[in-house]
């Protein structure tokens, strides 16, 4: 059952990233106040977006944090983290990022995961 949860959760998050992409795939330059306004509105309801995923992110990890508690493994995982970091960066580049950037972006995240998955170990299973 967790593990039909997890993959539906993971298919959701895919499936909101995707969505934020296609929705503000396609930008217009910037002439006047009310472009420059209109972009900010853009840029707060991403911000949003971005704030609501990285929600449903953590609450994931909070759920692996446990697993990994009952089960006697380690919240650091440094070869899944390389392989997290891999891909973002791969990702990253296709959206013109920079990898140094997304190595920051990603090692924040992962940064915050250890800590909620640290929380799951010390809560009542």
């Amino acid at each position: 059952m967790k593990n039909k949860l997890f993959k539906a959760a993971i298919l959701a998050i895919g499936i909101n990233i995707i969505s934020i992409g296609a929705a503000h795939a396609q930008t217009n330059p910037v002439n006047t106040k009310q472009d420059l306004e209109t972009s900010r509105h853009k840029i707060d309801s991403l911000d949003n977006q971005l704030m609501k995923v990285l929600g449903e992110r953590e609450r994931i990890v909070k759920e692996i944090g446990i697993y990994k508690a009952k089960n006697h493994i380690p919240p650091l995982q440094a070869a899944r983290f390389k392989q997290v970091l891999d891909k973002g960066i791969a990702a990253g580049s296709k959206e013109g990022l920079s990898s140094e950037f997304i190595t920051e972006l990603l090692n924040a995240i992962h940064k915050e995961s250890l800590r909620i998955e640290g929380d799951s170990t010390t809560m009542k299973h």
